[in-house]
C-alpha cells in the first residue's frame, strides 16, 4: 500500500501502525506529495524541472529517462510485448494491458464525483468529466471547431483531409473511422443489436432506435420555421421544407417530371412500368 504516490492527507488518514514507516517518507517541497524512496522522489522532481536529457533517434522527441525512451520507441517499431492471456490482444505498455484486463474482470475503480458513473481507466474518467465542466481543449486548426476528446478531433479532421483509412472487406466501401465501419458492416451481417423496449423492433444503429422511440413518446424536436409543423426526425423536416421552397430534386428519367420526394418519384415510375405491360 506504500508504493507510488500518496498525498500527505492520505498518510495522515492511515492506520497508527504505519506511522513509524510514514516518518521515513521522502517529501516533495513543491507539492503535497510523499514518496517511499529517494529514486521515486528524483523521478518526480523531473516534472517540476522538466529535465529531459534523452532523445528519440527516430523523431527527436525528448524524454526524462532511458526507460521512457524504450517505451516511446515502440510507437515506431510497433512492438507490443504485453499480451492479454484472456483474448490475446497485445499492448506496447503494461499500463495499457492492465487497463484492458478490466474489460474481462468488469472492474471500474475510477468513479465520477458528480454523477457516480464508474470507469475502468483514469483517462476515461477525465474524458467523462468534461461533460460536466464543458471543457473542450482540442480545437481544429482548419475551422476552429472544439472537441472534448482527442479521438473526436482526429475523426473530425478527416472531413478536411477526406482521408478514409477504414475499408469494408465485403464491398470495399471506405470510411473515415472504425466505428463507422462497424456500423456499415451490419448491412452485410444483418446485425441489429438495439431493441425498442416498447415494441421490440430492432435497429442496426443507436440513433435509429432513438428516432424510433419518438413514435412512442410523441416527441417532435424538429420544427419548420415557416409554418411551425413539427417532426420526429430531421429528414422529415428537410422533406417538408421542399413544399415551401418548391424544390423538386427527384426527376423521372423517362418523361422528365420532377418530384420533391423520392417516394413520389417511385410511385410515378409505376405508371411507366404499367404502360409497357398494356
Amino acid at each position: 500500500m506504500w508504493r507510488g504516490i500518496k498525498t500527505i492527507k492520505d498518510y495522515k488518514r492511515s492506520d497508527k501502525q504505519n506511522h513509524k514507516r510514514a516518518s521515513m517518507l521522502y517529501l516533495c517541497q513543491q507539492r503535497d506529495q510523499a514518496f517511499t524512496g529517494p529514486s521515486e522522489l528524483r523521478n518526480h522532481h523531473k516534472i517540476h524541472f522538466r529535465k529531459k536529457p534523452f532523445n528519440c533517434e527516430q523523431c527527436g522527441k525528448t524524454l526524462s529517462g532511458s526507460s521512457s525512451v524504450l517505451r516511446h520507441q515502440r510507437v515506431h517499431t510497433g512492438e507490443k510485448p504485453h499480451s492479454c492471456d484472456e483474448c490475446g490482444k497485445a499492448f506496447s505498455r503494461r499500463s495499457g494491458l492492465l487497463a484492458h484486463q478490466r474489460i474481462h474482470t468488469g472492474e471500474k475503480p475510477h468513479s465520477c464525483d458528480e454523477c457516480g458513473k464508474a470507469f475502468s481507466s483514469r483517462s476515461g474518467l477525465l474524458a467523462h468529466q468534461r461533460i460536466h465542466t464543458g471543457e473542450k481543449p482540442h480545437s481544429c486548426d482548419q475551422c476552429g471547431k472544439t472537441f472534448s476528446h482527442l479521438t473526436s478531433i482526429l475523426r473530425h479532421q478527416r472531413i478536411h483531409t477526406r482521408e478514409k483509412p477504414h475499408s469494408c472487406d465485403q464491398c470495399g466501401k471506405a470510411l473515415s473511422d472504425h466505428s463507422s465501419l462497424k456500423i456499415h458492416q451490419r448491412i452485410h451481417t444483418g446485425e441489429k443489436p438495439y431493441f425498442c423496449d416498447q415494441c421490440g423492433k430492432a435497429f442496426s444503429q443507436l440513433i435509429h432506435l432513438a428516432i424510433h422511440q419518438r413514435v412512442h413518446t410523441g416527441e417532435k424536436p424538429h420544427s419548420c420555421d415557416k409554418c411551425g409543423k413539427a417532426f420526429s426526425c430531421r429528414s422529415g423536416l428537410v422533406r417538408h421544407k421542399r413544399f415551401h421552397t418548391g424544390k423538386k430534386s427527384h426527376s423521372c428519367g423517362q418523361c422528365g417530371k420532377a418530384f420533391s420526394e423520392l417516394r413520389s418519384l417511385l410511385k410515378h415510375l409505376r405508371v411507366h412500368n404499367l404502360s409497357t405491360l398494356i
